[in-house]
């Protein structure tokens, strides 16, 4: 961390803290200047920082203050689905979403990519360009199912920091993530099968079990600590539940990670009722503290925790790397990649295994935490700023997404249908649900750029939540309001 960097948390520390209020005038820059030893453009810098975070504002000739705010939104309380075996819903609103990334004049709030624009994944392209100019026929032929053993290699020493202790061997490289979770749930469920999962949970996740016939049933979740033990437990001794997924560090779409003792007491009644944890990690690196979180794999004896993970969300999820470490379903996993899609494409996995050896991914990720964190502090405030009391907002500990939780009586999906005239797009809060819970919930990506037009973006979502909570004519569009606002132009 740099000199204005720290400076910077130093004073949001004292901000957050009470120690300079509301509208109280900050020191001068000279004054703080010879306070700390610094110089007097890294205070400016640091300044400038709060200004951009929105926590200070200048006024001209008589230095900065601190900008008056909101008190923060309660965190969403823990979630109630209904605890009984259903069949997964929601595809039409799942496809509706993915069809509108394709509309380049709108706005994706609500997606689930992350930010390569920044610096940092350069080295990434150049070795791409490299890799194609020396022509090398492995990029062009079949590789080995287990995925190329580079790569596996950099992936079992990148483990280390999660705490597993993997030999490439134990690791199957697959098509993202998503296939990952893909053969994971088949190595372990027939159709039919009952899985458990946190609720809310990732819609991929959900769409996949519904693909392959398998019913879910919804435990309640808590946004700080995670899935609900207590509940789990309950299901365990109620229904025939082959196995559980969780996104324990990192949550999608909660942002939490679940506390170790948490975790380990999760695996041990998974041993208990002897059945599988299916362990989504693909957020786990972009936790905001360091050390980063363990998995629960590091703490697996036995080989029944599937871990999968990919580069996605950490470099780019055109890449499409990931991989799984199955334990003692690797034979079935291996079988079941064979089937679907083979070996996975050679030239990405060589450019991700040599970005890594490089020694570019460590710096990259100190770049991406650090810019998601900040992104937090700047998204946080304008929802406090923009949307009207009476919400809860999750507290993210990593990632870059972010859960709203509106009154029970709200109604996400027409919010969304209206935001489509001002070019906006959001994710409904049904959609991570098997049932169609969560009507009245959205997720927000917040590692979208720090811009005016983002600025307004979440200005008009807000003032379209306000006006729906005090029960606006449904007559009444987005546009209307904003005198034809749109972000289009």
């Amino acid at each position: 961390m740099t000199r204005y960097q720290h400076l910077a948390t130093l004073l949001a520390q004292r901000i957050e803290q009470g120690l300079y209020q509301g509208g109280e005038r900050l020191p001068s820059v000279r004054s703080l200047s010879a306070e700390h030893g610094v110089s007097i453009s890294t205070v400016q810098q640091a300044y400038h920082l709060l200004e951009e975070k929105q926590l200070i504002t200048p006024q001209p000739r008589s230095g900065y203050f601190v900008t008056p705010c909101k008190s923060k939104p309660p965190v969403p309380p823990i979630t109630r689905p209904a605890q009984r075996p259903v069949e997964v819903t929601q595809w039409e609103s799942v496809l509706e979403l993915i069809n509108s990334r394709l509309d380049e004049d709108t706005l994706q709030l609500g997606s689930g990519t992350p930010d390569t624009s920044q610096p940092t994944i350069k080295p990434l392209w150049k070795i791409i360009s490299r890799l194609a100019q020396k022509q090398d026929p492995r990029m062009l032929n079949y590789d080995n199912i287990y995925g190329v053993p580079a790569l596996r290699e950099q992936v079992a020493r990148m483990a280390i920091d999660s705490g597993c202790q993997l030999s490439p061997d134990d690791i199957v490289i697959t098509t993202g993530c998503h296939e990952a979770l893909s053969v994971s749930i088949r190595a372990v469920c027939q159709p039919g099968d009952i899985i458990a999962v946190e609720s809310p949970t990732f819609h991929g996740t959900m769409q996949t079990l519904r693909g392959f016939g398998i019913k879910v049933i919804e435990i309640p979740t808590d946004s700080v600590t995670g899935i609900s033990l207590e509940a789990l437990e309950l299901a365990l001794e109620q229904w025939p539940i082959k196995a559980v997924i969780v996104v324990p560090n990192c949550n999608n779409p909660l942002g939490f990670i679940m506390p170790d003792a948490r975790k380990r007491a999760l695996l041990s009644m998974a041993q208990c009722f002897d059945i599988a944890i299916i362990e989504d990690d693909v957020y786990g690196e972009l936790a905001y503290e360091y050390p980063r979180p363990l998995s629960i794999k590091s703490m697996d004896e036995d080989g029944r925790v599937l871990l999968c993970s990919s580069v996605s969300k950490v470099l780019a999820p055109g890449l499409r790397v990931g991989w799984v470490a199955p334990g003692r379903y690797l034979n079935r996993v291996l079988h079941l990649k064979y089937i679907g899609t083979g070996s996975t494409a050679t030239q990405t996995q060589l450019a991700v295994a040599e970005f890594i050896r490089q020694g570019h991914y460590q710096p990259h990720l100190r770049k991406m935490r650090m810019h998601y964190q900040r992104n937090l502090d700047i998204f946080t405030h304008w929802v406090r700023h923009y949307f009207p009391c009476g919400i809860c907002v999750s507290r993210p500990q990593g990632g870059f997404m972010m859960w709203i939780e509106l009154p029970e009586a709200f109604d996400a999906m027409r919010l969304n249908r209206e935001l489509r005239e001002s070019h906006i797009q959001i994710s409904v809060g049904s959609l991570f649900s098997a049932s169609g819970k969560y009507r009245n919930c959205l997720r927000l990506n917040y590692s979208l750029a720090v811009t005016a037009q983002t600025e307004r973006a979440l200005a008009i979502v807000g003032a379209a939540v306000e006006r729906a909570m005090v029960c606006c004519p449904p007559s009444a569009s987005v546009a209307e309001v904003e005198g034809g606002a749109s972000l289009k132009g």
